[in-house]
């Protein structure tokens, strides 16, 4: 017996153990110590007889299957390949021990697969859950077959609304029916400038107000008119070759530039110098900060220039001629660097998208009637679609993948392209004669179109870059016909 005195456990026992029921046990071929619980229990935990041996007690988990999903699997009723209907039984005698002996009431009893009634003849088979949202890796978005009917996939959107008329008509008489000049031009300040005869005037959209900007007198005309890409200048081309830089806020004249012999009937400018297209087959290129007329000629076209844009990060200038030539230039060079020749009538209709670098549209004339799609870098042609009349201008959507072209000879048609698809968007009719002119709201969302019959139409044609939606009429684009003079 053992005659020291017993110290009080500081071990808090379950009800019904003691602390004989611990014991330590030595091995005497190490010096660990184990912990073992003895229970008196039908399934009493065999000791170990090897001290090398390591055993973990640990509680077994049973799922509760009343809150399982099981309706997501199925059963499969295929028999083993081995033993073709021989197994019966045993996935009888298996679905009973898995989920119980109700389980059973389940199966057919004359059944010749030993299948399960409806509706659990699909237990255990793994199946696409449609209560959940679609997983953008799911199989359907893949290209791989998922089993999933069509009427789970999501429609196709139906294809947007185009007002089919204009909302707003301004007068614009004298407004020439000449394929070859570039008469409308709208600022990134919401200002309309339109050259009428020997006039050039200027119309705010936000207020309507009207302002005769310049007079060129009774022996000179107006050909072209550009804005600069901040609003505040605007630039003239005259018939007689001259090119006016004017200030839109004080209607002052700035600068005359000559250097042209002939009209000068396009202009574009870039963020520091303005580029002159004329029928003496010339392109100058201007520099407001240099007192010489101009700083470069490029010599390329063998007709008139009449298409001229700037890509949208100035490292290339198009141009387009009545020899039926796209040419291609960059700052560094005198010499075109592309020679397009695919068209097989005048190009004036010339756009870079600003979408993609490097993707430039051009429209041909009446005996082309194609708008086509290059890849600047390389000279390929991507695409090309037979619109059925004379391309007389091109513009891109800068807030969807969209372009909008105006036609001439036959139809006089406005037409709206989704692009790359080339899908037709809208086609709008109501000028009478060749929509010669085309240009842009600064929001992108209005596109007012000018023609020989002397109107200025104004036609919703975009959506805008938040919504998406079409633009909706206000109280200054009520429906109405006024003059611009």
């Amino acid at each position: 017996m053992d005659s020291t005195p017993r110290r009080k456990s500081g071990l808090n026992l379950p009800s019904g153990m003691n602390e004989t029921s611990l014991r330590l046990e030595t091995f005497s071929s190490s010096s660990s110590f184990r912990a073992v619980t003895c229970v008196s229990s039908p399934r009493a935990i065999s000791s170990l007889s090897s001290p090398s041996k390591t055993s973990s007690c640990s509680d077994r988990f049973i799922p509760c299957r009343s809150s399982s999903r099981l309706h997501t699997f199925g059963l499969v009723e295929k028999g083993s390949p081995v033993k073709e209907g021989g197994n019966e039984a045993y996935a009888r005698l298996l679905k009973s021990e898995l989920f119980g002996s109700d389980f059973g009431s389940f199966s057919s009893p004359a059944g010749g697969q030993g299948g399960l009634s409806s509706p659990n003849k699909n237990m255990l088979r793994f199946k696409t859950d449609h209560s959940g949202p679609n997983s953008p890796f799911s199989p359907s978005i893949l290209g791989h077959d998922s089993g999933i009917s069509s009427e789970s996939s999501t429609p196709p959107k139906p294809p947007r609304k185009v007002p089919k008329t204009p909302h707003k008509v301004l007068d614009a008489p004298s407004l020439q029916d000449d394929f070859y000049l570039n008469l409308v031009d709208w600022s990134s300040q919401n200002v309309l400038a339109v050259g009428l005869g020997t006039c050039v005037y200027l119309w705010t959209a936000s207020n309507s107000k009207v302002t005769r900007l310049c007079d060129l007198g009774p022996n000179d005309s107006v050909c072209s008119v550009q804005w600069t890409r901040e609003g505040s200048y605007i630039s003239v081309g005259t018939h007689l070759g001259q090119v006016q830089v004017w200030d839109g806020t004080q209607c002052k004249r700035v600068r005359t530039m000559g250097g042209h012999q002939t009209r000068t009937g396009v202009l574009a400018w870039n963020s520091r110098t303005l580029a002159s297209g004329s029928r003496d087959r010339h392109i100058l290129q201007h520099d407001l900060r240099i007192s010489s007329d101009y700083v470069s000629k490029l010599i390329g076209h063998k007709s008139e220039v009449c298409g001229l844009k700037w890509s949208h990060d100035d490292r290339e200038l198009a141009s387009g001629g009545n020899d039926n030539q796209l040419l291609v230039w960059n700052q560094h060079s005198q010499l075109p660097i592309l020679k397009l020749t695919e068209h097989t009538a005048a190009v004036k209709a010339i756009a870079w998208s600003p979408h993609q670098s490097g993707l430039l549209a051009s429209g041909g004339g009446t005996a082309d009637r194609c708008i086509r799609f290059w890849n600047t870098t390389n000279g390929h042609q991507l695409n090309y679609v037979d619109t059925g009349s004379q391309v007389c201008n091109l513009a891109w959507s800068k807030n969807v993948n969209e372009l909008v072209s105006t036609h001439g000879y036959s139809q006089n048609q406005i037409m709206v392209w989704k692009y790359p698809s080339l899908s037709k968007v809208a086609t709008l009719v109501g000028h009478s004669l060749r929509v010669l002119y085309l240009a842009m709201s600064p929001d992108g969302q209005t596109i007012v179109t000018g023609a020989g019959d002397e109107t200025l139409r104004f036609w919703n044609v975009f959506p805008s870059m938040k919504t998406q939606t079409p633009v909706k009429d206000t109280g200054l684009w009520s429906l109405g016909r006024t003059q611009i003079r």
